[in-house]
């Protein structure tokens, strides 16, 4: 009957798992060296007539010795595992275990180092998390904010058009706020995507739009604050052929495009122009979105860290006066929202500017 797997047999176990570093190996060695003292001792004594008990303050002397040299080369490892422990206890990540051994307490120091890389990777996740969530409930919240400040004072009246700006906010904050439910999940890789097909030429032009009342919003309140926001910058869309179609989900979409405008914004020169196409993919029912700005474009370089979260890139200077560079989240939320979908999104060529180019794969074919 086999009780379990068999011993795994690694670079230092050549003898069919036991090894010659291991704890019980130097056990062992720690009895048959005190044995082999204290017989030669008792041979030394015999040939020249010393007397016993020397024989045995002597045998007793370096047994103890011997002993105490192996139990610190065990306590020594222990006692620092302990403090890193302490250490990983009260939120300190960084903190390592040794690894240089060759025995048992080797492999729990390999085992407490893997611990604290998991526990530091998933507190920087939990803090990439908060700051993604904020980083997409500032703008709806802004908005809406705004049109409720603009009634408040009278600048604008309370007619349905208005409200209907303040509801779709709203609406749009809620959809965030389910969005965050949904990103809890994202660690066993399980996110729902309610897909369904939509017309992309008005669906676009509503989140162009969305984007034309954001930036008039901040601007609006970034003048009483004596600073500067883009409103310069021309937002174009070209969709071909204009009943084109796509079979995807719509917030999360609506994410991607958002923040990619919001990125070629920043980086847009001073009345430049920002363009958002989409055709159809090569494969059937596929998509494709492209995001170009006039700005200087990112080098080769940087292309494949472009998506990372919190990076800027080497141009990390937005064109516009007074703009800010932002958080370096955006880009990482659309990799993420395309990743879902079974995308792909990368920088491409350009002549000019920067192009980011999307594709998703659309609706799969059924079976027949």
């Amino acid at each position: 009957m086999n009780d379990g797997p068999a011993p795994r047999r690694g670079p230092g176990e050549p003898w069919g798992g036991v090894r010659p570093f291991s704890i019980k190996t130097k056990l062992g060695a720690l009895v048959v060296i005190s044995v082999l003292i204290t017989t030669g001792l008792m041979m030394i004594a015999m040939r020249t007539e010393t007397e016993l008990r020397f024989i045995t303050v002597f045998s007793m002397i370096a047994t103890l010795l011997i002993t105490q040299f192996v139990a610190h080369s065990l306590t020594a490892p222990l006692d620092e595992m302990n403090a890193v422990a302490r250490s990983i206890a009260q939120g300190d990540y960084t903190r390592r275990v040794r690894d240089n051994r060759r025995d048992e307490l080797g492999d729990l120091a390999e085992t407490i180092n893997a611990m604290a890389d998991e526990l530091e990777e998933q507190e920087r996740q939990r803090k990439e998390l908060v700051a993604n969530v904020s980083h997409e409930l500032r703008t709806p919240i802004a908005g809406l904010r705004a049109v409720l400040e603009n009634i408040v004072d009278g600048v604008t009246e309370a007619d349905p058009e208005t409200m209907r700006t303040a509801l779709k906010q709203t609406e749009r904050l809620g959809r965030l706020v389910e969005t965050l439910l949904d990103l809890s999940r994202l660690d066993n890789g399980v996110v729902p995507l309610k897909k369904r097909r939509f017309e992309v030429w008005p669906y676009l032009s509503g989140v162009l739009k969305e984007a034309n009342m954001v930036s008039s919003v901040r601007a609006g309140m970034a003048s009483g604050s004596g600073s500067h926001t883009r409103t310069d910058v021309h937002l174009h869309l070209d969709v071909s052929p204009p009943e084109l179609t796509a079979h995807a989900d719509p917030e999360r979409i609506h994410q991607v495009v958002a923040n990619l405008i919001d990125n070629a914004v920043k980086h847009s020169p001073p009345h430049g122009r920002v363009t958002v196409k989409a055709r159809r993919g090569n494969c059937p029912e596929s998509l494709e979105l492209e995001v170009l700005d006039e700005g200087p474009g990112i080098p080769r370089s940087e292309w494949h860290r472009v998506f990372e979260r919190f990076n800027r890139g080497a141009v990390n200077r937005p064109h516009g006066p007074g703009s800010d560079g932002g958080t370096g989240l955006g880009l990482a939320i659309a990799r993420w929202a395309v990743d879902l979908h079974g995308g792909r999104i990368g920088v491409a060529e350009s002549a000019r500017g920067c192009r980011i180019l999307i594709t998703l794969p659309g609706e799969p074919s059924m079976p027949s």
